[in-house]
Formats: structure tokens, sequence, C-alpha cells
């Protein structure tokens, strides 16, 4: 058994000259301490009790080995050298002590027994790893033992790879095969204990884990022919009979732990049909994607692209190296075909052909055509600026307030992500990448108390999460809860407001704030986390305001920005609404009452034009609507187009940002004339403010 312990002392000898300012020491915010620890014992076999120590440790200069049979000395070895000491019989704590060239020092322990008798009861196993190929992986233990030497029986190699009793060693053959593994246990005394057994030593032949897993990305940046991530173009036959068959060539779908891929095997050439009268037009898409698994050496695969523009059949070909044992990620520039000037307008089949001819077996998957995305990856602009009281809020992380104390910002958990402050404009915002999760703690000796508050509210843009929640937790009586948003919506700032009812926590003593993706992957920025307390019939205070430039808005009503032209709002179509201008502090806001449905008409001899536009935003407060919904209209077609999108969730007393993409709407946008409130016959007040659509 090894246990390990880290000390923190820290020494440093430096010469310096006259010019201070020349000595850049900013190395030592890199310096960490030396790591993974350990030696190894080799005893003679003479029942003298001898033992040469061979300390190892990533990061060490020098090592301080204490025997730990009594004697005071301690002996120094150099990284690389050994040293021996005799010992009587008896079992042994050793203590060895890495010490880095700075001095930084990481102590471990191992135990040692000294054993005059032949090893007994050994016991030895010898298994194939799971994950490298021919490799296998031997681990012995046995009584009155102190170390042991494997011989693998490969042709060539007579050097026995040695360890500690009860650890493993590890040794990769050049082909797989039956072998004769030869383990030779040894104590002190002057007879060993050997085992020897016949081994089959297996190559892994096909993926034991997925190809990595696409990105997000939005439908339209994406043509997918085979790929759990996308949608697919449907009916594909993926072994259309082109007479490979005769070429030894054979296909099956692959089942991994249930993820699906294409299995070629002694892969001559392999064809992918669309359905009859179907094709793809991917000049649109800059490249195409697949993800290859191969167990052969020197595979190397040709990826055509067939054409069928006017009954004209055309191919282009082109060849990829595969490596094997693990996962090729092959991506090929829409420039490599059209370079040979293959025209891709109507792409109706792919072709794979192997080389060497019909010897290797593949496998495939995530067949895909795709362009950059057209979702932002970064903020242009900050998040909407908050507008609730101080008085009524308790700010973990906002410029607009002041905020809590913060103990500890993404402490080591064990989670991938890593957290960096950022500032756009003056104003500072977090960026997590690779979050999984990550932590915030406030002060375990001082608890937040959230008792009185009423909604928790934070903002993010992601270019790429699919889930998003906010844990909180009361580490004084080991409560914790997570809500999670309900819809992700990529590439634009979202403001996120749950009531603090939904925590099934005590809310009087929190400590830590979690963020969690559920075990994904995502860059999350974040502002303005902050809680709130707000209770009354009507606004007291503005919505947030708005931050987007004009120039990426076309504005319905909002003071922040210059309105489209509208010719009617809330025209008499038999509803039971009344609207009435309200105003906070000089803002101009919408009072909507007995509201059940309500249009704004824009210009109907002048449509509003919202193609290539992403996102509808929108506040509203309301003290009793249950459902609220908001339509869309294209009068210049015939038949009228219309689509609607209900909110998900209502919440009552307080301001609501909405942010919904416009790919959820079915309908041109070219010709966008009506905008229609809906509460689906209900009867309700809703204050509505910073209507407009943006990039």
């Amino acid at each position: 058994m090894k246990t390990l312990k880290y000390i923190f002392s820290f020494t440093l000898v430096f010469l310096i000259s006259c010019a201070e300012d020349d000595n850049d020491l900013s190395f030592i915010d890199e310096v960490i301490a030396p790591s993974e620890v350990s030696a190894l014992f080799k005893v003679t076999q003479d029942n003298t009790g001898e033992v040469t120590i061979t300390p190892n440790a990533t990061g060490a200069s020098n090592f301080n080995i204490n025997y730990g049979d009594g004697t005071e000395e301690t002996a120094n070895v150099v990284q690389g050298e050994s040293i021996s000491h005799t010992y009587e019989e008896g079992s042994y704590t050793v203590t060895i002590e890495a010490v880095g060239i700075t001095g930084l020092k990481t102590e471990a322990t191992q135990n040692l027994e000294v054993s005059f008798k032949a090893p007994e009861n050994v016991d030895v196993a010898i298994s194939n790893d799971v994950a490298v190929s021919k490799q296998v992986n031997v681990t012995a233990n046995a009584d009155f033992a102190i170390s042991y030497d494997v011989y693998f029986g490969e042709s060539g190699i007579d050097d026995p790879v040695s360890a500690n009793i009860g650890e493993s060693v590890s040794y990769t053959y050049q082909n797989a095969g039956t072998y004769t593994i030869r383990v030779v246990v040894m104590g002190a005394a002057i007879a060993t204990t050997e085992y020897k057994e016949d081994f089959e030593v297996t190559e892994i032949l096909q993926p034991i884990a997925s190809a990595p897993e696409p990105p997000n990305r939005e439908e339209t940046d994406v043509i997918s022919l085979f790929s759990s991530k996308y949608n697919d173009v449907t009916d594909t036959n993926f072994f259309p009979d082109w007479g490979q068959g005769g070429q030894g060539s054979g296909w099956a779908l692959f089942d991994l732990n249930g993820d699906e891929m294409l299995q070629y095997i002694n892969l001559s050439y392999q064809g992918i049909a669309l359905a009859d009268g179907t094709s793809v037009d991917v000049s649109g898409m800059q490249y195409l994607h697949l993800d290859v698994w191969t167990a052969d050496e020197g595979i190397k695969i040709e990826t055509s692209l067939i054409n069928n523009a006017g009954g004209n059949v055309t191919e282009a070909p082109v060849w990829s190296d595969l490596t094997s044992g693990e996962w090729t990620s092959i991506e090929i520039p829409i420039s490599d075909y059209t370079d040979q000037g293959l025209t891709v307008t109507e792409i109706f089949q792919m072709k794979f052909v192997g080389d060497p001819w019909a010897t290797g077996t593949v496998f495939i998957d995530n067949i895909y055509f795709y362009k950059p995305s057209t979702v932002a990856e970064v903020p242009e602009y900050n998040a909407p600026s908050p507008t609730q009281n101080e008085a009524n809020v308790i700010s973990i992380f906002s410029d607009s307030y002041t905020n809590v104390g913060i103990s500890e910002l993404n402490p080591n958990w064990g989670q991938t992500t890593t957290l960096t402050p950022l500032d756009i404009s003056g104003n500072n915002i977090w960026l997590y990448e690779a979050l999984n999760f990550s932590g915030i703690v406030t002060d375990y000796g001082n608890p937040t108390d959230l008792s009185a508050m009423d909604y928790v509210h934070f903002d993010y843009f992601t270019p790429d999460a699919e889930v998003l929640g906010l844990k909180i937790v009361n580490t004084v009586v080991n409560e914790e809860d997570i809500e999670f948003v309900e819809n992700i919506v990529r590439g634009t700032w979202v403001s996120v407001t749950i009531p603090l009812s939904d925590y099934a926590i005590d809310a009087s003593a929190v400590t830590q704030l979690i963020f969690d993706t559920t075990g994904g992957s995502a860059k999350v920025y974040i502002d303005n986390l902050y809680f709130y307390s707000e209770s009354s019939s009507q606004p007291t205070v503005s919505a947030p305001s708005p931050t987007i430039a004009a120039s990426d808005v076309i504005s319905i009503y909002s003071d922040a920005y210059t309105g489209v032209t509208l010719n009617e709002v809330n025209p008499d179509w038999g509803q039971t609404t009344t609207l009435s201008d309200f105003n906070i502090s000089g803002d101009n806001i919408w009072l909507y009452q007995s509201l059940n449905y309500s249009g704004i008409v824009t210009d109907y001899g002048n449509p509003t034009d919202l193609t290539g536009v992403k996102y509808l935003h929108f506040d509203y407060y309301t003290p009793d609507a249950t459902t609220l919904g908001f339509k869309i209209v294209n009068t210049a077609l015939n038949p009228v187009q219309e689509d609607i999108i209900f909110l998900s969730e209502i919440l009552t007393g307080t301001w609501v940002s909405v942010t919904i993409p416009l790919s959820d709407y079915n309908l041109d946008f070219a010709n966008i004339t009506q905008l229609i409130w809906d509460t689906s016959g209900g009867s309700a007040t809703v204050y509505v403010d910073n209507i407009y659509f943006h990039n």
C-alpha cells in the first residue's frame, strides 16, 4: 500500500544582480510539487535481507528515504539512482520524500515485508487490456514476497519487467497470439517461486468507445446522412447492391452500447444511396465530416461524392489516412470536390473505397455536411442592464450591485471546467469553458440568508450548451436542489428568472451555488447572478435595459430603439382587450387589460422583412396571466401564413425577459405585417416592453 502526503515547504536560492528588475520570477506561479511518488524494491535472494530501493516521481530532482526500521539514517538519492539497505526479517514502512527543483516536496509511504521464507500462496492475474490492443496486464500477490519479474515470452525480448508485489505491470506485444508468460516471485530468501501460463493475447478489432460527439449545430447548418446527433436524410440505403459482396466485402449495423455505427467488412468499395429521386444540395455547405475507426494498420479510405445534375452522373474522390485503433475524424472541404470540377447541387450517392483492397474493416459514424455555425460564438455586447432596486437585491456577481463575499470560485471538485473573468466594454463577466459543473462558495462561516428573496436571476450566453441548471446548496442542513433552464437559446444573451419557491430547500443559510450541464462540456458566459424580492400587482421598476446595437435590431416597441411604422395597435378585431400607456420614470410601457388577444399591424403596403433575423425579444410583467403566446403573420401570401409560440411557463409579479429563436416559427419571414398577443381565451393584465427582433 502506498500513501501520499504533500508538504508545502518552499526554498529558493537566487543570485541577485544590481538590476533587480531583470529577475523574472513569474515561473514560480507555475511550479507544482512532485507527483506520482513511488519506489521499486529489489531484494537479493541470499537470506541477507539486502534491499535495493529505486525511487521515482514526476517533477522530482532527488529523494530523502527513511528506511522505516528504526535507524536514524536518512538517505538522499538522486532521481534515476538507487540505494541499498539491509533489513532484518519483519514488516516495515518506507518513507519516500520527493524534492522538486524549487524545494517543493511530496511524501509517500510504501510497505515492505522482509522474510527469509520462500514466497507462498502465489496469486497471479493476467488479462488483456480492455482499451489498448495487444496489451497484457499482470499483477502478482504472494506471502513473504517483495517483488516479482515477468518474462512475457515474446521472441527476442529477454529482459523481464519488474514490479513490487501487489502492483501491476503492462506489456504490449507486436502481434496477437499465444505466449508463455513466466512470473518469478521473490522475497529475501534464496528460494524463489515461479508461475507459468500460456496466455492468448488478443487484438481489439472493434471500437470500445463511441466516436467524438458532434457539436451542437443549427439544423440549417447541417445536412446529415448518418448521425444520432442531427436529423438524417430519410430512407438512405447504406448497402446498395453494387456487386461489392462479390468482392468479399460485407456490412453490418454495429451497436456499441446503444450507439449504432456502420461496419464495412473487408472494404473493397461500398456505396451509400439516397432514396430514389432524392438528392441533396451541399453547395451551401463547406465541409463533409465522417468519423472512421479501424483496427488495421496502414489503411486508407477514399470518400467519393456522386452527383446527378440533369441526369449526368459524375463523381470525385478524396483519400484520407486512418490511424489504427482509434477514431479518425475526417474533415473534407467541399472545395476538394468542386476543384475537381464536380457539381455538388444534386448529391445522390457516396462511395467508400479501401486501400489495400478488401483487407481492412472500418466502422463509420457521423456522416454529415456542414457549414460554420451561424450562431455567434462570443458575445459582442453585454447582457441587458438590471433595473431592480439594490435594496431588494442580494447580488452574487453583477457590476450593477454590491456583491456578497465569495470565498471560492470554480473550486477543485473534480470538474473539467475552467473559469476566466472577462471584460466587455468595461463590464465584468464570467466565461466557463468545458463546463460540466462549477461551484461558487460564498462563506461557510457566514451563510447567505435568502429567505426573504423571491427570485434568482442570471444572464447566460452560450454557443453550444444543451443543458444548463443552477443548483442552490444549504450545507448547514445538507439540503440542495437544482432547476434547469427550460429551453436553451444559443448565440445571444438570455435572461433567466426562477422563483425561489421552485427550490425545495431551506434558503436561510445558502453557501454554495453550482452551474451544471449534467455531464456536458459547454462554453457558457454568465453575468448578473443575483437574488431579489418583488411583490406588487404592477411593475415598480422598468424592464432590463436593452444593450444590443441598433444596427442589429428591428424594433416594434421600445424606448431604446427607433421602431418600424405601426399602422394599428390593438385594432378592433372583436377582442375584449384594452390598451393604454403606462410610464415608470420616463420609460414607456404598454398595459394590456382584459387581454384575450390583441394585434399589432406594421404596414400592409410595406411589410417588415425579417429574413435572416435570428431572435424575437420582449419583456412582460403580469399579475394574473396563465397563458401567453406571440403570433407572427405574413398576410402577403395566399393563403395567409402564420404561426404562434406559447411560453412554456408564466411567471407572475416580476419582469420576465423572453428570447425566442425565429427558427421555432414555421413561416416565410419576408413580408411580416401582423403580430398578435394571445392568452388562449383568457382575460389577463399584461405589461409589455421592448418588443424587437435582433441578431
